[in-house]
């Protein structure tokens, strides 16, 4: 873009938030949300509001803030987003995913995608409410919380466990990872996300003895722990559809003008288009190994090697998993719980639900919008201790070739600019309305 052209003032806010490096890396080590939640209390205390920053840990910083809403009989609505992002290796990517950079119609970064593209959203939409003088139909809890991308232990969760009056006379959220439009056959269509599968973080550790790399070692533990990886990782887990899964597969059916019996299931969530990457691993268990550690020098076997594996389970089976992986690995390698954290699926039905049909179709007539599960996790999970239902609607309309899930943690995030437009349109609408 040249220099002289401005951005549309969502566009702008996302990219300044772009620029601010909040890579989380996990278990507590992270470059911090200060900074990027300073800058967004800046914004909500310009719209006249009295936002609060709160420290879980040095530097990782959420920000809170209640909107009077018109009618303040009716439940308030959570508004929420994160502000720090999974890390970048900038070797792999075309820009600097730091820089915010505008490129043919986009805007790339990381965060473009996950989530400063509905952080931005979220404050334009609420600028757009307020700077005309006008107030949501409900109160609003608008929160930008840290650490979800290491499940919101610094973040979601130690906010809903230490100041829980924050979201008082709150009954449901919106957040992240729904909305986005998506190709079926020739029919665009809007994904709501009603649920997400559990999350179950554990580390495998196998233990053997030190020797000298050129012995003969049967029990080698960087050997026993490959194995219980590769069973792990390589492990077919069974399709099972919950509610939710079975009414988005019938759908897709019905679009299609197919028999959900003739096709199957993985046939009708790869006909979801680019949300087929998260449809597919939401209609059974997955167990992806993510990290390998283990010994010092090239010469020396380790008496010690490590991994770790995301598991993602459907809600309620979480236990059933954990007893299966115990069975798959063995009892030579021990099994470490680092993080869990519940599974939900919340009814594709109510006042919510049919608001935001009702706002997509004033925005993209004859589009409809279907339910889905979640392969991964949000804040919502958190909020759900409160009693809380969470939906994912981040509405982005988006070109039928462009990957959107694929970007989520992926390299050269972008999102296009006219879409965070209509992104913020949207949730404005929804926001008068609801």
């Amino acid at each position: 873009m040249p220099a002289n052209e401005s951005l549309e003032a969502t566009a702008s806010i996302a990219r300044d938030l772009i620029r601010f490096d909040t890579s989380n890396y996990g278990d507590g080590r992270s470059e911090g949300e200060t900074d990027a939640a300073e800058y967004v209390e800046a914004h909500l205390r310009r719209m006249g509001l009295e936002p609060a920053l709160f420290d879980a840990a040095p530097g990782r910083t959420s920000v809170v803030a209640r909107v009077e809403g018109r009618d303040r009989s009716k439940p308030a609505l959570v508004l929420h987003g994160h502000l720090d992002v999974v890390p970048a290796d900038a070797a792999s990517w075309s820009v600097d995913p730091f820089a915010g950079e505008v490129r043919d119609g986009m805007l790339w970064g990381r965060g473009a995608v996950d989530m400063k593209n509905m952080d931005a959203m979220m404050i334009g939409a609420l600028d757009d409410i307020l700077g005309s003088g006008r107030r949501p139909e409900r109160d609003l809890v608008i929160a930008f919380f840290a650490d979800e991308e290491n499940g919101g232990i610094f973040g979601a969760h130690w906010l809903v466990d230490n100041h829980p009056h924050l979201f008082a006379g709150a009954t449901e959220a919106i957040s992240e990872v729904g909305g986005y439009s998506t190709m079926i056959g020739d029919q665009r269509a809007y994904l709501l996300q009603t649920g997400e599968k559990a999350l179950v973080w554990v580390r495998l550790v196998a233990r053997g003895p030190a020797a000298h790399g050129s012995r003969l070692i049967r029990d080698n533990a960087v050997t026993r722990l490959a194995e219980a990886v590769a069973v792990l990782g390589r492990r077919d887990w069974p399709i099972r559809l919950t509610d939710t899964t079975s009414q988005l597969l019938g759908e897709v059916a019905r679009i299609l003008g197919a028999s959900p019996q003739s096709l199957g299931p993985d046939e009708l969530a790869l006909a979801t288009g680019s949300a087929s990457g998260f449809i597919q691993a939401t209609l059974r268990t997955t167990t992806n190994p993510t990290r390998l550690s283990a010994g010092y020098k090239h010469n020396v076997i380790p008496d010690r090697a490590e991994a770790t594996i995301d598991i993602r389970t459907l809600p309620g089976e979480e236990d059933a998993v954990l007893d299966e992986v115990r069975r798959l690995v063995g009892d030579d390698i021990e099994i470490q719980v680092t993080h869990r954290d519940v599974g939900l699926e919340n009814p594709f039905s109510g006042d919510l639900v049919d608001a935001v049909k009702a706002t997509i179709e004033r925005h993209d007539p004859g589009a409809p919008v279907l339910p889905y599960l979640l392969s991964g996790g949000t804040d919502n999970k958190a909020l759900s201790k409160l009693g809380i239902a969470g939906y994912g609607f981040a509405p982005l309309r988006l070109p039928a070739d462009l990957d959107f899930p694929a970007m989520f943690h992926g390299v050269d995030e972008r999102v296009p600019l006219d879409a965070l437009v209509f992104g913020r349109r949207v949730l404005n609408d929804l926001l008068l309305s609801y």
